[in-house]
């Protein structure tokens, strides 16, 4: 009896030692948690906490304890950003998901850089995310100067029109998204009879008026679907059925919700393939339902693989230094030159400033409510 009482206390010893033997290894995501993009964000975290759900044995075996941590950026840059500083002071965090915007993720990864902490956004578009030349910047999608080309050639080849409304959210994103749309249509010989950017959230009756006075074959909004689907809903109240063209911004399923009756004759070009797009995505798909008590989107699925990019990024570099624990900086490095297989939305592998070297835009429609793939493009960023 005292043979085996020792026994168990030297067994519960042993156990004891070995987990505190464990490092903690961290990960982290930046998204909005709250707020009216939270939608998006909490895809976005649950998506990557399932790729560290199936990464952890791996890590543990290589005794590492995987933890994935949660940052609320509220889609503001200057909570972005000061959250990322909270990320760098926590040395345990070898590499983040995020962000959703790209007027956030400017200055988090900026502010990220001097520590080395490596960023892979499963959304960000705006060009000078990764034209900045930033080591630690990386995405997993096009860039706004392939998805605005594609919106403008749909607006002109599918929908015909020859004079186009432009409106952006006057952040880098939609700013972004609707120069590359404007300069894309007018190299195509298409009339832009208004651009105008707005931070209008709730009364959109002036910027109606001059529609209903210009007449367009279709509008062009670069945003996000909070403040577009308040706009659709009152141009549609106002008996406007002009189709509305929009980017990846669109891609919730919100947007049906909130332009209600109005949800129709809308389309939008994603980075964020939609769930049935991905024949790999099935799986996933079950386990974020399980999961979460949610459905998977488009953006939960790049968020898992661009969660999976940096979990292969820390396992490389903890194999290079003898499948120990790695630095930041070697994070960084094997993130950028590494390529990585088994992802949702096919192989990964970026180039010189952090772009993906091959990705895919797609364009949604929406009518009565319901999303249906329409069309997708495969497209290169100008630098490989």
């Amino acid at each position: 009896m005292k043979k085996t009482a020792l026994s168990l206390s030297v067994l519960a010893a042993l156990a004891l030692g070995s987990a505190s033997a464990q490092t903690t290894v961290k990960i982290a995501t930046l998204s909005p948690l709250s707020g009216g993009q939270s939608d998006l964000g909490l895809q976005i975290r649950n998506g990557a906490q399932l790729a560290v759900n199936e990464y952890k044995a791996q890590f543990q075996r290589l005794g590492m304890n995987l933890q994935l941590v949660a940052y609320d950026d509220q889609a503001d840059p200057a909570t972005g950003t000061a959250q990322a500083r909270k990320i760098a002071s926590d040395r345990a965090i070898l590499a983040v998901v995020g962000t959703l915007n790209s007027g956030v993720a400017i200055p988090s990864s900026q502010a990220l850089a001097s520590s080395r902490v490596a960023m892979v956004s499963p959304a960000n578009t705006a060009n000078q995310v990764t034209d900045r030349g930033l080591s630690n910047m990386n995405r997993i999608v096009a860039r706004d100067d392939a998805q605005g080309p594609a919106g403008a050639n749909f607006i002109t080849g599918n929908l015909k029109a020859k004079k186009v409304y432009i409106l952006n959210d006057k952040t880098a994103y939609g700013e972004g998204l609707a120069k590359e749309v404007e300069k894309a249509l007018k190299a195509k010989g298409t009339q832009v009879v208004g651009n105008e950017g707005t931070e209008e959230k709730s009364d959109f009756s002036s910027i109606v008026a001059k529609i209903r006075l210009q007449k367009p074959d279709a509008i062009y909004f670069g945003g996000i679907y909070n403040q577009v689907g308040v706009f659709i809903k009152q141009l549609r109240e106002n008996g406007i059925t002009t189709p509305v063209v929009g980017g990846d911004g669109l891609d919730s399923s919100e947007l049906a919700t909130i332009a209600g009756k109005g949800a129709s004759n809308i389309y939008f070009t994603t980075v964020a393939a939609p769930i049935e797009a991905l024949p790999a995505a099935k799986t996933f798909a079950a386990n974020f339902q399980k999961t979460f008590n949610d459905g998977a989107q488009g953006f939960g699925a790049f968020g898992y693989d661009a969660a999976k990019v940096v979990l292969q990024g820390i396992l490389k570099a903890a194999q290079a230094n003898g499948n120990k624990a790695p630095s930041r900086q070697q994070v960084e490095a094997a993130i950028r030159k590494g390529s990585f297989t088994g992802l949702l939305s096919g192989n990964v592998s970026f180039n010189s400033v952090g772009d993906r070297k091959a990705a895919t835009l797609y364009v949604m429609n929406v009518e009565g409510g319901k999303y249906k793939l329409a069309t997708s493009v495969p497209v290169r960023p100008v630098r490989q």
